[in-house]
């Protein structure tokens, strides 16, 4: 084919008419394919264009740029009541993509749908289950001998359905998206929380649970509640120290954990042009340490530059072609509007414990210093699916040199993930990587690694207290390395090397000196690098494994005795009565992150074992009851042990339980096994003050009921020897509360009220007992 660009011409000149009325008539001549792996998938410009038009007409009014995505992948958007934080939408994404670890949940329960293809373009991505110990190559061997049995099922199971498949080494997910999938105005959903990293090409990219993946790869609409959307506009430009990491940075210091929940995050404004490309993803990328539904760029040229540089000029040209729909229309209303000045924005650093407590590179010594806080830095750590493009391996590159010369490595230790194969090749050619090698880093794996805990570190013992600083998204307690005495900061590339080289917390590269080996004193030079290659990617190694034409003879085997997968068996049904006598297993004292509800580290290898992963079950939360992780009381033997255990006791006995949580339960990642497991060990609610989106979403696929206290007053109510019952299920109903009954130990009773976020569909998704079994209904 043509290229785009060169059929316009010929067009015009045909018709004789000028460039913006060739559109329709092109869009149905000249094709675009979605992805160079997927060559009869065509990116669908005319029908979002159509679908944007419908709604405009009706809402008459101006539309943000997350509007005309959302709503132009409408299933119905003739009929679809649209009102933002209000109703549920019926969506029609475009693809699916999938990390290893949720993969084997998801691609389980699609085999249990029993449907014999995807509907939609999905992939698998392998990253998560290749743990840091010594170096890249040695690391990825080890992964592919200790983890062959999950790899073979996620390379058969997608040969067998249609899903394309990046073997181990290929990448980290969101990077392979960014390089290869991701486009203006795409909605894509993926089995990851930070999927919202493709915002930066201008994409509707929001990270989900296994069983919606299942939905959308299953043909049925995709419900969303309608987001409300948060504007930031970026004024000035970005220069010296400062980067696309302080932005989000930033923006976590004023809206937090969960101050985008339910929405999401527009960035728009003259500061746009002055940040790359993937400096845009990262800023969408760590949005959902804010609780975003996502994050969006509006399409400009520096996003058409990376299109070119990544082999795809033509879905550039169509973008060009379409770019009114792709940015946002002059004078829309953003439900809440932030506005940053990037000429004004400092170097910022963010930790511990938690990824919106920021601080000014420049003040965190001091506030280390008052807070106990250790000053030393023990590793510094580059790279993951938040910072390792070309660009951020430039500037960390441009900072390593500058300490060469002047005859000093890393105090620190100093680790390296490069974000694929083809930045990792890329980098090597280009001597990126040698001169971090030179400084003192150890390259690592195309892979997550310490990032999500999948990290062996030897140089410390646990209960050590002791900093770490990456540029990473997230640095909840024990996150990194399974040590709760870690403290762990969040900043961009180049100011984790320069922090390294430092070896201290106390050191401000815009300002302090450090002394080379000839004893002069010096001062680093704010780094500079190319935001993409002069010359093309190297590709390096082919990762990719095509799913084949002919996939009727292809097994997928489970063996019955596995220990890393188990065939999924349909949760019950729902009784039809009110939930009696409820057993509180534990009531969750502050943070409970879905790293407190099911850990990852060493817990990634049981990701496709329901059974064996339940032993995690939140084995990090903290009861109010003692002060203490991982120890509960048993109501009936009085005797406090392991959480897992003590729900499995319940379990056996035939006793239903609930947790009772604080606020923004479950943030953080998009995992259900955070919702599976209390599912299959026999719980039946999750009362909280708050949740996060992904989360409340999976406990509803899995049949669970995600309450909230409509006084949030009222969690000081419940203590862990009282029993719940919770009435009003014959009768529920979209906004309509439930009743709940507590009785305490001495026989007196107070009765509260709980919301909910349901809708008629997730209410017969409870009835049935999940989705799945009500997608099973649905088909008979």
């Amino acid at each position: 084919m043509a290229p785009y660009s060169l059929l316009v011409t010929r067009l015009q000149k045909a018709l004789g008419v000028r460039q913006y009325h060739v559109a329709s008539v092109l869009c149905q001549r000249a094709k675009v394919a979605m992805s160079h792996f997927e060559p009869n998938e065509y990116i669908r410009y005319d029908l979002l264009e159509k679908n944007i038009n419908i709604v405009r007409k009706r809402l008459n009014r101006p539309l943000t740029l997350s509007e005309k995505i959302v709503y132009g992948h409408l299933d119905d958007p003739a009929n679809q009541e649209v009102e933002r934080g209000k109703t549920y939408l019926r969506l029609r994404p475009d693809r699916v993509a999938m990390q290893d670890a949720t993969a084997q949940m998801a691609m389980l329960q699609f085999i249990s749908s029993g449907l014999p293809k995807v509907a939609v373009p999905s992939t698998i991505h392998c990253d998560h289950l290749i743990e840091a110990q010594v170096g890249g190559e040695k690391d990825l061997r080890r992964a592919k001998d200790i983890n062959q049995e999950v790899y073979n099922f996620l390379a058969t199971a997608g040969a067998k359905y249609g899903v394309g498949f990046w073997r181990p080494g290929s990448g980290i997910i969101h990077q392979i998206i960014l390089e290869n999938y991701a486009y203006p105005g795409v909605l894509l959903i993926g089995t990851d929380s930070h999927t919202p990293n493709g915002g930066g090409l201008g994409g509707i990219c929001i990270g989900v649970g296994g069983a919606d993946a299942v939905d959308v790869m299953a043909g049925i609409p995709w419900e969303l509640k309608c987001p409300k959307v948060i504007g930031v506009k970026l004024t000035g430009s970005l220069s010296g120290w400062s980067s696309p990491k302080d932005v989000i940075l930033k923006v976590a210091s004023i809206l937090t954990v969960k101050g985008g929940t339910g929405a999401i995050v527009e960035y728009h404004g003259p500061g746009v042009d002055s940040i790359s490309c993937t400096g845009m993803a990262t800023i969408c990328n760590m949005g959902a340490e804010i609780g975003a539904t996502t994050s969006v760029f509006p399409y400009n040229h520096r996003m058409k530059k990376y299109l070119s540089k990544t082999g795809r000029a033509e879905i550039a040209s169509l973008a060009d072609e379409f770019k009114d729909h792709l940015v946002p229309d002059p004078g829309c209303h953003y439900d809440q509007l932030i506005e940053i000045n990037l000429s004004e924005l400092k170097p910022h650093i963010n930790g511990p414990f938690t990824p919106d407590l920021a601080h000014p590179v420049a003040e965190v010594g001091t506030v280390a210093e008052k807070e106990g806080w250790p000053l030393d830095i023990r590793v510094g750590l580059i790279g993951s699916c938040t910072n390792s493009s070309y660009e951020d391996m430039g500037r960390s590159a441009a900072v390593a040199k500058q300490a060469l010369a002047h005859g000093l490595k890393c105090k620190s230790q100093f680790t390296i993930t490069p974000g694929s194969e083809q930045i990792r090749a890329t980098i090597e050619r280009d001597g990126y990587a040698q001169i971090l090698r030179d400084v003192g880093g150890i390259v690592l794996a195309n892979a997550c690694g310490p990032c999500i805990g999948q990290w062996d570190r030897k140089d410390i013992k646990k209960g050590e207290k002791n900093t770490i600083v990456t540029s990473y998204n997230r640095n909840f307690t024990g996150r990194n390395d399974a040590n709760p005495e870690t403290h762990a900061f969040v900043t961009s590339p180049e100011i984790v090397t320069a922090l390294a080289i430092a070896g201290t917390l106390k050191f401000n590269p815009e300002t302090d000196f450090l002394t080379g080996k000839d004893g002069k004193k010096f001062k680093l030079e704010a780094p500079d690098a190319d935001e993409l290659p002069r010359v093309e990617f190297d590709p390096g190694q082919d990762t990719y494994q095509h799913p084949p034409k002919d996939s009727s003879g292809q097994r997928v085997d489970v063996s019955p005795t596995s220990q890393r997968l188990q065939l999924l068996e349909p949760f019950d049904k729902w009784d039809g009565k009110d939930l009696e006598d409820l057993q509180i297993l534990i009531k969750v004292k502050g943070k409970c992150t879905t790293d407190h509800i099911s850990a990852a580290g060493p817990w990634l290898k049981f990701r496709g074992h329901l059974d064996n992963i339940s032993n995690n079950l939140l084995i990090g939360a903290i009861n109010i009851e003692n002060g203490k992780a991982n120890s509960v009381r048993n109501a009936v033997t009085q005797e406090f042990g392991p959480v897992p255990d003590t729900a499995r006791y319940y379990k056996k006995h035939g006793i239903k339980w609930v947790v009772i949580g604080d606020e923004n339960y479950g943030e953080g990642s998009s995992r259900e096994h955070a919702a599976l497991e209390p599912r299959h060990l026999g719980a039946r609610a999750i009362i909280t003050k708050s949740f996060a989106r992904i989360h409340e979403t999976n406990l509803k696929k899995q049949g669970l009921l995600p309450l909230t206290f409509a006084d949030p007053a009222d969690y000081n109510k419940i203590h862990p020897v009282d029993k719940l019952t919770i009435q009003g299920l014959n009768d529920f109903a979209p906004g309509k509360p439930l009743k709940c009954i507590i009785k305490h130990p001495n026989g007196t009773q107070e009765t509260i009220l709980l919301n909910h976020t349901f809708n008629e569909t997730q209410i017969e998704w409870f009835r049935a007992g999940s989705a799945l079994n009500r997608m099973k209904e649905l088909q008979h």
